[in-house]
């Protein structure tokens, strides 16, 4: 099923429910952060903690490729969501809908891949 038929679907069923339990997180993307090696990752090591919020931004112009997402940690890069698995989140974001990510591990790895574990939700 796709991620927009699936949202539908889950926005219809809420409808009846009460306005605090209208805000539902849904997992929709666990990956590790791309580029981590490029960016401001490593400077920030010893303060990121599992669990810190993520910010995403939507990159359309970038020239490596036009589905990139950026990933940032208190306004500094950290790097991009894959770009074998940006997508889904780019289209929701691009439609307008909201997402969410934040550090789901965090790993003292020497392969950069391996570092840093997010999670990515669409908020409803």
């Amino acid at each position: 099923m796709r991620l927009p038929s699936l949202l539908l679907i889950l926005a219809f069923i809420t409808t009846g429910l009460p306005a605090r339990a209208q805000t539902i997180r849904i997992l929709v993307q666990s990956s590790p952060l791309a580029g981590f090696q490029y960016h401001d990752g490593a400077s920030l090591w010893d303060e990121l903690k599992v669990g810190d919020k993520l910010d995403l931004t939507r990159e359309p112009d970038n020239s490596f490729d036009a589905k990139a997402v950026r990933v940032s940690w208190r306004g500094q890069q950290l790097g991009y969501l894959p770009r074998a698995e940006n997508r889904a989140v780019a289209a929701e974001m691009d439609g307008g809908g909201r997402v969410m990510a934040k550090i789901a591990r965090l790993r003292n790895h020497k392969n950069p891949w391996q570092r840093i574990l997010l999670e990515v939700y669409v908020i409803l």
